[in-house]
């Protein structure tokens, strides 16, 4: 819940303006609800794509404040961030609803960005596995393989989440295969080899270095680093040699 329209589209032209002709990853911006529309239209034919920082699970209906997968589509989004700890924490989000708004966003070709991680106190007691196993096979429940291409997986540990913490590229990594293994048992073929696997905990421009060095983490989902464009724009052009800023 950052920014009014006009800052989310100022923001989203620096970071065209940083970034040029663009960069060697997938760069999707996620403002709030209000913004969408207008920073769509900023990015005219940028490569930044748009997504949704949540979505509901019904098409349409006396759901009074809630966003639609088919409303979302119609404006641009290309993906929907869905079970976000923030949303897990505050809202009352379950397994079972996130895998509602799975098989939404699927339904309508957004891609959903599923966020599963356990909390400190999880993590203290060795559960860490075993709560990251449930969450993704709650989350993938009836997604059948020919639909499971645009989907996302996001492993944001709790404790890591505006906190300063970040999970160590050995930790992380070890989760990420874990999460890996979890995701070929439900889809065997490309769809479980292939899925993209991201990290989400505190990540700056200091840490991307160590975290994408290992294979296994595909990319990461930024948070408080992508309110500021520049900031944003180092971690996009990570590795890429003729940025500059890195």
């Amino acid at each position: 819940m950052n920014f009014t329209e006009a800052e989310s589209v100022q923001m989203v032209k620096q970071l065209q303006a940083r970034l040029g002709n663009g960069s060697r990853a997938e760069v999707v911006v996620s403002p709030s609800f209000p913004n969408l529309a207008a920073v769509y239209q900023a990015l005219g034919k940028s490569s930044i794509t748009l997504a949704a920082q949540d979505l509901h699970w019904e098409e349409s209906g006396p759901f009074t404040g809630e966003v639609s997968a088919a409303m979302l589509r119609a404006i641009g989004c290309r993906y929907a961030i869905v079970g976000h700890s923030e949303r897990r924490r505050y809202f009352g989000e379950t397994d079972h609803t996130v895998n509602l708004k799975v098989r939404a966003a699927l339904g309508h070709q957004l891609g959903p960005l599923v966020c599963v991680g356990e909390s400190e106190e999880e993590r203290n007691a060795g559960r860490t596995a075993a709560v990251i196993r449930t969450q993704v096979l709650g989350a993938l429940e009836g997604v059948e393989a020919d639909q499971a291409g645009p989907l996302v997986i996001a492993y944001e540990p709790v404790w890591a989440i505006g906190t300063g913490k970040t999970a160590t590229g050995d930790q992380a990594a070890k989760v990420h295969r874990g999460i890996r293994q979890v995701l070929e048992d439900c889809f065997t073929g490309s769809p479980g080899e292939e899925m993209r696997i991201l990290y989400g905990g505190s990540v700056t421009t200091e840490n991307i270095g160590s975290l994408m060095s290992f294979p296994v983490i595909d990319g990461v989902l930024v948070g408080g680093a992508s309110l500021s464009p520049d900031r944003f724009a180092r971690i996009c052009e990570y590795g890429n040699p003729g940025a500059s800023g890195t």
